[in-house]
């Protein structure tokens, strides 16, 4: 059985956004998602299923948009394409250097050839930036809070939808898939 990172995109604690993560598991589970599981309240989903990673994010996202006022969008990766991501880090952390900063931005669809120049051209920041395929890594040297590299800008220079999480995130949801697929 696929074993299937699904993270949603703009789903927050509160507001017009929020989704409790009981409701999404349940929503998961009606879906033939198994051993379906959350991690922290920002749509993250690990959970077996049948089929094709793509279809399984596809009727997840309009399950959820079907029983709630929204429609977050639903980048989805398999728990071998998860690995490969950790493995592939282009920006390895250093000693010192704060995990949290660290952010993994799934993109929705590879960017079009040229799509990072256009961001790294418009954008002079202290981040470091790097793509690979539809994987976008980000160091945030001074924080992210102040920083003007936003997911809006990142979007929009490189022309797909996104979502972030932190390096920390991203191990513990490695760590879920393979306990999801060793039950399995």
């Amino acid at each position: 059985m696929p074993v299937t990172i699904f993270l949603l995109r703009a789903v927050n604690v509160g507001g017009a956004s929020s989704l409790k993560m009981e409701t999404l598991r349940r929503i998961a589970e009606a879906q033939g998602c198994r051993h379906a599981a959350t991690l922290i309240q920002s749509g993250n989903l690990v959970a077996g299923h049948d089929g094709e990673t793509a279809a399984a994010a596809s009727r997840l996202q309009a399950a959820i948009a079907a029983e709630v006022a929204y429609a977050p969008a639903v980048i989805a990766r398999s728990r071998s394409e998860l690995a490969a991501v950790i493995a592939a880090n282009p920006l390895p952390l250093m000693d010192g250097q704060d995990p949290k900063w660290l952010q993994y931005i799934p993109l929705t669809a590879t960017p079009e050839p040229g799509a990072l120049e256009r961001l790294t051209s418009t954008y002079d920041g202290p981040e470091t930036i790097a793509l690979q395929g539809a994987d976008l890594y980000v160091y945030y040297a001074e924080g992210i809070g102040r920083s003007k590299l936003t997911s809006a800008l990142i979007e929009r220079k490189l022309g797909v939808a996104s979502t972030a999480r932190n390096w920390n995130t991203m191990t513990k949801l490695a760590s879920l898939a393979d306990e999801i697929a060793e039950r399995s």
